[in-house]
């Protein structure tokens, strides 16, 4: 199913896409662990990770969604996270801090940060190599546009 979300690219380019989809779906996976890590994974951060993948890796909606489904029975039957952020590990430095805003954005999304998830998120971090710095400056990122999202208008 995961191949078919790509099968529009050229066959030519098939080893870079093989790379882009096990990148999509290592960043894919790593978000639903996140969004499930304290046992509340709802319809909201499903909409951040389906987003997230949208923009990051020019998906459609659609797309997307599907790509989430796939993630989430990997990450399901994964026996650890590390199998994703092996991947990720690859990915250029600022795309690994962005990743780790997507994880900050599902974490924070619901108001509630549960130890779990900032124990989950350090984790990542490390195995990703994203210092405690970045990973704290995105997550003020993340929460002052939470913020700013919901201040009432004057």
């Amino acid at each position: 199913m995961f191949d078919k979300l790509f099968r529009k690219m050229k066959s030519a380019d098939a080893p870079a896409n093989n790379e882009t989809n096990e990148l999509a779906l290592a960043f894919a996976a790593l978000m639903v662990e996140t969004a499930r890590i304290d046992q509340h994974y709802g319809d909201d951060e499903a909409a951040i990770i389906d987003r997230a993948l949208t923009n990051k890796f020019n998906m459609t909606a659609s797309e997307a969604a599907a790509l989430r489904a796939e993630a989430e029975t990997a990450q399901e039957t994964a026996f650890d996270i590390q199998r994703f952020t092996k991947i990720a590990k690859s990915m250029p430095q600022e795309d690994k801090i962005a990743l780790i805003e997507e994880l900050w954005e599902i974490v924070l999304s619901d108001g509630v940060k549960d130890s779990y998830e900032d124990t989950l998120i350090r984790k990542i971090c490390g195995l990703v190599y994203v210092d405690d710095q970045d990973s704290g400056a995105a997550r003020n990122r993340v929460a002052a546009k939470i913020a700013q999202k919901n201040e009432p208008m004057r």
